[in-house]
């Protein structure tokens, strides 16, 4: 970035240049269902399975989240677009959202992935806060991702 101006629109429209998967993140809040897409989840150790997710400081999860907290991630197949568009706030109608429950958390059906996680650390960093949680359960399911490029939606090509 040596001799240029930062420009917000120009670095987010770089960082779109990494697909990602997209998950739904659900929590218990006194006894209610709270869910929200995120696409910000990354492995970070085998041995102990932990994971991040990055939140952003405004959401409502980021308020319901603390140490030692439960929460469930959902990784979306790629017939499951509507359910991102719900959960991220974008006015879809009559969604009918289904959900299971495992180790003490609600997870998406039909998801192709799923994990029950424990916040272990929390870090804020910026406009957001990184929350590294011990994964406590996970199954994994069949069926091609839901993917992110670019700001839209794009699908997975298997060559073969």
């Amino acid at each position: 970035m040596r001799n240029r101006v930062f420009n917000p629109r120009e670095y987010r429209n770089t960082l779109g240049r990494f697909a990602t998967g997209i998950t739904i993140v659900t929590a218990f809040e006194n006894g209610e269902p709270h869910g929200m897409t995120a696409n910000a989840f990354v492995s970070v150790s085998l041995d102990p399975p932990l994971v991040l997710i990055s939140l952003d400081n405004r959401s409502h999860m980021h308020r319901i989240l603390s140490t030692g907290a439960k929460y469930g991630i959902s990784v979306l197949a790629e017939d499951q677009r509507i359910l991102s568009d719900h959960f991220a706030g974008r006015g879809v109608e009559e969604v009918q959202v289904r959900f299971i429950s495992r180790a003490g958390a609600m997870l998406v059906e039909g998801a192709i992935a799923c994990f029950v996680v424990r916040v272990r650390d929390v870090h804020p960093a910026g406009d957001h806060t990184l929350y590294v949680g011990i994964v406590e359960y996970y199954e994994e399911g069949e069926d091609r991702p839901l993917l992110f490029y670019g700001g839209q939606y794009a699908e997975l090509k298997i060559k073969g």
